[in-house]
């Protein structure tokens, strides 16, 4: 019996904590998509009821990240420059360089043609190769050199950028642009224009490379083109990411499409195969909408235990 009870108190106090991209629905959506939620993830629902919310505003036109992109941000403890936006931080968060020179980052993606001038296909899209990446940079090596900016491989689908000085440039992330439009994030500053020159000389010499020819006859996206983002330092970022985080990001390509019915079967899935197994534990929820963030500690005392709140009021609002 004792040994029962202490193997409920330790799942109990586990501090696991659960991100979960596209969980929080605009409110006009949220009243109609609350009695599924409840029916279909019944788990959820009741850690939902744990919680007492904290709720963070996260607008895109500051931010220049998406809200998942916030939160991991804010997790680690990083400091902004003064004229920074927190995207720079994901240039260190993805890329724990050995030095503390500011980390820049380009993510090879496909730029396609659209209503509101271009979208972005990022590189987790995209199936990308070691093979594919390492031919496409032999082919740019030469534009790479008459450049003066340097590009070295850390990933099949990252490469760091190396300015040959100092640079301020405000960036948006790549996961942010996919949900956007590139016009609203191209970069327009003077200060860019080495990088457009580059890029631009980067889509004629990759516009027929044998590697995009290959995978347009494999029924794949071309990669055209490259995204840059980042610019900040190892130590402005203040702590590591929590050792037991957990992302779940089922949810996010349907609330992003507007796919409610898809966002309801999907959310049963995370049900049966993240939330119930769980469900004697006590976890951290991080909940992320269109530009906010909630987060929720659910190891709550006794009497909320006894009387949840009512989430649905809260995760029905703003």
């Amino acid at each position: 019996m004792r040994i029962a009870i202490l193997v409920r108190l330790i799942s109990y106090n586990s501090a696991m904590h659960i991100v979960i991209p596209g969980a929080l629905p605009e409110p006009e959506v949220a009243a109609e998509l609350a009695p599924h939620l409840a029916q279909r993830a019944p788990t959820l629902a009741r850690w939902l009821g744990l919680g007492t919310p904290r709720h963070a505003a996260c607008p895109a036109s500051e931010t220049w990240c998406t809200p998942l992109e916030h939160w991991l941000l804010h997790a680690s403890g990083f400091t902004p420059a003064q004229d920074e936006h927190i995207s720079a931080g994901l240039g260190p968060l993805r890329l724990p360089a050995p030095d503390d020179e500011p980390v820049w980052l380009a993510e090879l993606i496909h730029m396609a043609p659209s209503r509101d001038g271009a979208a972005l296909l990022p590189a987790d899209t995209l199936s990308i190769e070691p093979g594919q990446s390492a031919a496409l940079l032999e082919a740019a090596r030469d534009l790479i050199d008459d450049s003066g900016i340097g590009l070295t491989p850390e990933t099949p689908d990252t490469w760091r950028v190396h300015w040959p000085g100092p640079m301020r440039l405000a960036c948006a992330s790549p996961a942010l642009v996919a949900v956007s439009a590139v016009n609203d994030w191209w970069p327009q500053d003077p200060a860019a224009r080495p990088w457009r020159r580059l890029v631009n000389g980067l889509q004629m010499a990759w516009h027929d490379h044998p590697v995009n020819l290959q995978r347009q006859r494999d029924g794949l996206a071309p990669i055209n083109s490259l995204w840059l983002y980042g610019g900040a330092r190892r130590s402005q970022l203040g702590r590591p990411l929590p050792d037991d985080l957990r992302i779940e990001t089922a949810l996010q390509a349907p609330a992003v499409a507007q796919d409610w019915g898809g966002w309801i079967e999907a959310l049963a899935g995370l049900e049966q195969r993240c939330f119930a197994p769980l469900a004697g534990a006590a976890p951290t929820l991080v909940l992320t909408g269109r530009e906010r963030t909630v987060e929720l500690d659910t190891r709550a005392g006794w009497l909320r235990r006894l009387r949840p709140l009512d989430w649905r009021r809260w995760w029905c609002s703003r």
